[in-house]
């Protein structure tokens, strides 16, 4: 089958012909028929994070199951999935404390799973490996979603819909007519916009380095788009009389801009941040600043969501027309395209591309 793989940081990628094994006891094979382009799988390639290669990429992926192996419960042939790159283990201190966005099982950057072409050893992304043919998973790996679902939507309920709305819903808990700003509008930031005006937040500030990004906003349903340079926090700040916002999510992961998601935010405020980060990238607040202004800073992992409880609960919303994705894909390709597909997002352009192998 053909798989995107990363050999390199720096090398191209390319599509290559990979072997992939039979699925084993408890495991399924999934023909993929949808997969997003996420800035985690830039990560793994522009050297901010350093997993093994050679490396199928993709995390974010929607199939239909081929085959399952023993002992398989899970779902059956023929059945509609969405792929789910942190399962949780529901047997560690974090699962049984009821945070299994946090278990300490899930989620590695990397595993080894079938061969190149030329008999070396292969590792998968986060465990999936999904812009590919087929995938080989754990069945706990696969979340059933209803057959009229649109393979491109049940896609982004993998990553960008279920970590940005669920940064809102659950992490940060934003109210009817609390303000919020988000920084950076990726597949991510655009979620969490959709999200907080969804949650009757007001104004919805979009923030983002590339005016282009005006549109995708207002459409995600942003009030207002505010272009980050370095007049950004009083413009917030003109939107709040003269306060900061309530609410501001940060989908960068970069330390300049959880800066600016502090400085916008009010005396009070919570700082949400969505974004990951190279370890290097260090963020520096003053101990003055951090007691004057009670702030909340902290981090939203994959949403503080449980998917196996939220992606069916995000695919009813998308199916009764309350959860709206569409301004969210700005392009499409196939695999051939998909190197093409990281080289724009690199670039800052659209927000999320779809791939259909």
């Amino acid at each position: 089958m053909r798989a995107l793989v990363a050999r390199a940081v720096g090398e191209p990628l390319r599509v290559e012909d990979v072997e992939l094994p039979a699925p084993a006891t408890g495991e399924v094979r999934v023909e993929i028929r949808a997969a997003g382009v996420c800035h985690s799988d830039l990560s793994m390639v522009n050297g901010t994070l350093a997993p093994p290669y050679p490396l199928v990429l993709g995390h974010e992926a929607a199939g239909i199951v081929a085959e399952v192996g023993a002992g398989v419960t899970r779902v059956v042939p023929g059945e509609h999935v969405v792929l789910n790159w942190a399962p949780p283990c529901r047997r560690c201190w974090y699962c049984g404390h009821g945070e299994p966005w946090l278990c300490e099982r899930a989620g590695a950057p990397a595993v080894p799973r079938g061969r190149t072409a030329g008999g070396e050893p292969l590792h998968v992304t986060l465990g999936l490996g999904a812009l590919a043919e087929q995938v080989v998973v754990p069945q706990d790996a696969v979340i059933g979603v209803p057959a009229e679902l649109p393979m491109e939507a049940a896609a982004l309920l993998g990553c960008a819909v279920l970590t940005g709305v669920g940064a809102v819903r659950r992490t940060a808990g934003v109210a009817t007519g609390e303000s919020v700003a988000v920084i950076g509008l990726g597949g991510v930031g655009l979620s969490v916009v959709s999200a907080a005006r969804a949650a009757g937040a007001a104004p919805v500030l979009a923030v983002d380095v590339s005016p282009a990004k005006a549109e995708l906003a207002r459409a995600a349903g942003a009030t207002d788009f505010l272009v980050a340079d370095d007049s950004v926090n009083r413009a917030v700040r003109g939107h709040t009389d003269g306060r900061g916002v309530d609410h501001a999510f940060e989908c960068v992961g970069r330390a300049d801009t959880i800066r600016t998601a502090w400085r916008a935010t009010r005396r009070g405020g919570q700082v949400t941040v969505v974004g990951m980060g190279a370890k290097d990238d260090i963020v520096g607040l003053s101990a003055l600043e951090i007691f004057h202004s009670a702030r909340t800073l902290r981090s939203s992992v994959y949403g503080s969501s449980d998917p196996d409880r939220d992606v069916p609960e995000l695919a009813r919303a998308v199916l009764d027309g309350t959860l709206d994705l569409a301004p969210l894909i700005t392009d499409r390709t196939d695999l051939d395209g998909a190197a093409e597909a990281f080289a724009r997002m690199a670039r800052g352009e659209g927000a999320r591309t779809v791939v259909v192998p």
